[in-house]
């Protein structure tokens, strides 16, 4: 069946992150084109709401449409009020929150994240929010883990995201959870967006423009990628890149904001995580494929970079056909025993 998706859309909401979650979930398809999601929007009261430029939207479902929701999304809108001075959610927009079923999931982008705390569902997690917001949210709800940094956080039933375009990785992280990578990189590429960027990517990161744009080290890095499964020593990083060790170096961070060694490890990290979701290479060949080699490095790379293991990883981001493919197997395996 269609996954039901309702967003609630409050006054003064952001109409960038307003569309966003029609945008993306819309472009989620079975391999005969049905729409997996079904998305629509609710207002409290259906009464028409201000956006934060000079939109007015009118919508023809009011809260009650929560009540039917596999998955809510609350859309951005800024602060004010008692929630911004005294964490306290308005009588309203309470009530509203109280229609969702306890097992629908929870969407919270950018600043929605002081709704979903100050109705307390927050307590005890680790949620994201806008940098900007960081200070206040954190006087407001101390109960509540705020990881300032990252672009989003998935608690289970709970997600949270940063603003403006991280709501883009975090709805298409959620497509990934329910569908797989391959309707998720699909979804992705309508949207002409980045088909995976992690939740635990830093929200923003300022960095130097290189000096020389004929002396830079994208040929290594492009070498670097078509051999990953090689041993790849900066001697001869720096070699594909015709400089020495030292200025490949500086180069390389200030191009890409990572060390070389850093950044081969997470570009290793990028390919396992690939071919767990498309295939079935165990886990100690895979750690050769992509160049670790020892399948006790992937694994600890694996566990302290995504918080699982890559066997739990393969099992939650397969697709469900794939799943169901896996589990016929199995069972006829065992029936021929």
């Amino acid at each position: 069946m269609t996954h039901r998706v309702v967003v609630l859309a409050l006054d003064s909401v952001i109409a960038f992150d307003l569309g966003i979650t029609s945008r993306v979930l819309n472009e989620a398809r079975s391999e005969d084109g049905t729409r997996l999601y079904d998305v629509i929007t609710c207002t409290i009261g259906g009464r028409p709401v201000r956006t934060d430029t000079d939109l007015l939207l009118a919508t023809a479902h009011d809260e009650r449409a929560l009540a039917a929701a596999d998955t809510v999304v609350i859309a951005t809108q800024e602060p004010t009020g008692r929630l911004l001075h005294e964490g306290v959610l308005d009588p309203e927009l309470a009530a509203a929150l109280a229609m969702i079923p306890a097992n629908a999931r929870i969407v919270s982008l950018c600043t929605s994240a002081f709704i979903l705390a100050a109705a307390g569902l927050l307590d005890g997690l680790t949620a994201a929010t806008h940098w900007a917001h960081v200070p206040r949210f954190r006087a407001l709800f101390p109960t509540v883990r705020l990881d300032p940094e990252v672009l989003f956080v998935d608690s289970g039933r709970i997600l949270t995201g940063a603003g403006g375009a991280a709501g883009v990785d975090l709805l298409l992280h959620l497509v990934r959870r329910d569908h797989g990578s391959a309707v998720a990189n699909t979804a992705a590429r309508h949207c002409v967006a980045a088909p995976w960027r992690d939740g635990g990517q830093a929200q923003f990161l300022e960095l130097p423009t290189p000096s020389a744009i004929d002396s830079s080290t994208a040929p290594a890095r492009a070498w670097a990628l078509e051999n990953l499964g090689d041993p790849l020593p900066l001697t001869a990083l720096a070699a594909a890149s015709r400089m020495s060790v030292r200025t490949f170096t500086r180069r390389f961070r200030a191009e890409t904001g990572l060390s070389p060694a850093r950044w081969l490890t997470q570009q290793r990290l990028d390919r396992a995580r690939w071919l767990l979701e498309s295939s079935d290479t165990p886990v100690e060949q895979l750690a050769t494929t992509v160049g670790f080699g020892d399948p006790a490095v992937l694994r600890r790379h694996f566990a302290s970079t995504f918080g699982v293991s890559p066997s739990r990883y393969r099992r939650t981001f397969r697709s469900q056909d794939q799943r169901v493919g896996a589990q016929q197997a199995d069972a006829e395996l065992v029936a021929a025993r």
